[in-house]
């Protein structure tokens, strides 16, 4: 007899953006029921945040994970901080945060998305990836260490999973996805493998399938595919034709073609986490 077959590989698919308008929200639901995700991230202080909020409680029973989309340039609960990211970036790098200030609002986040889907959340990432930044990481881990001590949420990596990877991904992983590896080791905490799906949301429907082909030859178990699709968006939405195209895209057959011949299985990041755990 030869050598048994191998298992699937095992990776998280997750939707960004849940709250900023219908569309995303629609999009996160329409996924979740086809089985094609595995996570949403949620963002408390956004414009459909109120009226998308009920949607997760059902995501929730379906075995959705649901987590913080830590929400600094666009729609935070502190208006005074609100920054665009090169603003944050400069605050981080050059130590200028309050670290007060932003430690009440990640509480205020925490708090109504607690609330709001009657749940902890089950990781913690960050809107354009605020929460691996200098400093920002330090007072997010301080945070989650006293509100969850014996259920740390996990933490979103940033390591390209791409060999070599894209110019953007290059650049996320650059902004602080080492310093909060070892943060996250330090205080126990889980993360994802690798990041995959970070592209210029460029290209339409044909690219965004040739990209997705890419990412699941190259994922490893416990690897994260981040996603931002939606079934309509606003004429003020930056990339809105983007998150059309990779809704499409997830929702179509192509991507459940891939999965199976790739055979990669989508499943909640801390099902997969579980039994490293144990094993350590």
């Amino acid at each position: 007899m030869g050598p048994p077959a191998p298992g699937p590989r095992r990776i998280a698919v997750c939707v960004d953006d849940f709250g900023l308008h219908p569309g995303v929200a629609d999009a996160s639901s329409r996924l979740a029921d086809q089985g094609r995700i595995s996570a949403v991230s949620c963002m408390p202080g956004a414009p459909a945040w109120p009226a998308g909020a009920p949607e997760l409680r059902r995501l929730q029973q379906r075995g959705i994970e649901l987590g913080l989309h830590l929400d600094l340039t666009e729609h935070p609960l502190d208006a005074h901080l609100r920054g665009g990211l090169r603003t944050w970036l400069l605050r981080a790098f050059t130590g200028r945060v309050d670290r007060d200030r932003l430690r009440r609002e990640i509480d205020a986040q925490l708090d109504r998305f607690e609330t709001d889907t009657g749940t902890a959340p089950a990781y913690v990432d960050g809107h354009q990836h605020v929460h691996q930044l200098p400093l920002v990481r330090a007072v997010l881990v301080d945070a989650l260490r006293a509100r969850y001590p014996a259920r740390l949420p996990w933490l979103r990596s940033t390591l390209a999973g791409e060999n070599p990877p894209g110019a953007k991904a290059r650049i996320v992983q650059l902004l602080g996805a080492q310093g909060l590896t070892e943060l996250a080791h330090r205080n126990g905490i889980g993360q994802n493998g690798r990041l995959l799906g970070i592209y210029d949301f460029s290209g339409g429907p044909g690219r965004y399938e040739a990209l997705l082909a890419g990412w699941l030859r190259c994922a490893a178990d416990g690897d994260l595919l981040v996603c931002h699709p939606a079934t309509g968006a606003p004429p003020d939405d930056p990339i809105g034709p983007a998150r059309r195209s990779e809704y499409q895209v997830l929702a179509g057959p192509g991507f459940g073609e891939l999965l199976l011949n790739g055979n990669v299985r989508i499943e909640p990041l801390r099902a997969i986490l579980q039994p490293a755990h144990r094993a350590a």
